[in-house]
Order: structure tokens, then C-alpha cells, then sequence
């Protein structure tokens, strides 16, 4: 337990990091930030937690990589953003509530633009989960759901998800069960036929099913 919340207090870290870094040093946008390994020393975590919370910051669009010449700060005008989900995170366990509730808010409004718009409803990607799922069984459960967000098409949407999501329980990052494959099944295929009622149930079913596993673990 007290290593899931060490890796979840990186990303807040690396937050703080970069702010003193732009306040005390007064670097503006485009300029370079510290290196992965300066990062590392200075928040004495491994460099790969920084590299992986470097890539959601980048996906925020608060730094930018760029291929052999480092990370730099790409606009102030992202560090709100940055703060008000980091204000979030870690307070308690009434905050991480609310950052679960506020993600899967984002899911269902994303099922429900799926399913009104006919074009998203025969996107390939639903056959290929339904065909993993009914066959293999071998998805991971959060790569599902970033799905769902990727085909609603509202990408600021998606940035704000993936952030929300990295913060869920351990059981988002492991492969779907035997238990809850009629669920997705049902899930998937709703989608497929835009049938929004069904999906949301079916999806609520799964969140259902997961915070179980959250309570038991607990």
C-alpha cells in the first residue's frame, strides 16, 4: 500500500519541481528544464517514475520533448491546468474519490457521444475489443476505457482522462477476467449498436464489479 501512494505522489512532485524551477529561475516558455537525471536526484525517485510522469505532463502540454535536445516548458498557460487536477490528488481519501468520480464522468459522456453518432458506432476498434475479450480475454482494463475516450474525439477530454486515470487503482492496469467478460461483452456491443442506455448500464455494471475488487484489496 505504501508503495501504490509513493508512485502516486511522483506526478505531484515533479509539479512542484517545475513550478519552483519556473518561479525561483524565472525560466519561461521554450526554455530547457533539468534533465531526467537532475529530476531524479533532486526528487530522489527512479528515472524511469520521472520519465513516466514527464510523458503525462507532456501530454498536458505544460513541456514539450523534443528529440535529442531535452524537455522544455512550452506554455505558462497549461500550469493551471496542471494544478488544479494535482489539487486533487493525494488529499485525502475524499479527493481521490472525487478524481475517480470526475474520470468516470468523462466515460460515460463519452459512451453516450458514441452511441449518438453512427460513424463512431462501426469503428473497427469495437469488433477487435469484443473479438479480444470473447476469445483471448487478454485486454487490459484501462486500455478499454482509453479507447472509449480516443473515438468520442474530444481531445482535451482525453488529456484530462489520462491523467485522472493514472491515479486509479492498481486493478485498472491488469488484464479483464473471466467474471467480467458478459459485462464488456454487453458493454462493447451496445456501443456497436449505439444503444446508450445499454451501454451506460453495462458500463456502470463494470465499475461496479472493479470497485469491489478496490474494497477487497483494501
Amino acid at each position: 500500500m505504501e508503495t501504490k501512494q509513493e508512485n502516486k505522489k511522483v506526478f505531484l512532485e515533479i509539479v512542484k519541481q517545475l513550478k519552483e524551477l519556473i518561479e525561483v529561475e524565472g525560466i519561461g516558455p521554450g526554455d530547457k528544464l533539468p534533465s531526467e537525471r537532475v529530476l531524479s536526484e533532486r526528487l530522489n525517485v527512479g528515472r524511469s517514475s520521472v520519465r513516466e510522469a514527464l510523458r503525462s505532463l507532456e501530454l498536458l502540454g505544460l513541456i514539450e520533448t523534443r528529440h535529442g535536445g531535452g524537455t522544455f516548458l512550452s506554455s505558462g498557460q497549461h500550469i493551471q491546468l496542471v494544478e488544479i487536477l494535482a489539487s486533487f490528488i493525494l488529499k485525502n481519501t475524499r479527493s481521490l474519490e472525487e478524481v475517480h468520480a470526475t474520470r468516470r464522468m468523462h466515460e460515460k459522456e463519452a459512451i453516450r457521444v458514441i452511441c449518438s453518432d453512427k460513424q463512431l458506432t462501426s469503428l473497427p476498434v469495437w469488433e477487435s475489443l469484443f473479438f479480444k475479450i470473447e476469445v483471448e480475454s487478454d485486454v487490459v482494463r484501462d486500455h478499454i476505457l482509453r479507447e472509449i475516450m480516443i473515438a468520442s474525439g474530444n481531445r482535451l477530454a482525453l488529456k484530462i482522462w489520462m491523467q485522472l486515470a493514472a491515479y486509479s487503482a492498481m486493478h485498472f492496469k491488469r488484464m479483464t477476467t473471466k467474471e467480467e467478460k458478459p459485462i464488456l461483452l454487453v458493454l462493447l456491443k451496445s456501443l456497436q449498436l449505439g444503444y446508450t442506455k445499454e451501454a451506460l448500464n453495462a458500463y456502470d455494471s463494470w465499475m461496479n464489479y472493479l470497485r469491489n475488487i478496490d474494497e477487497n484489496e483494501n
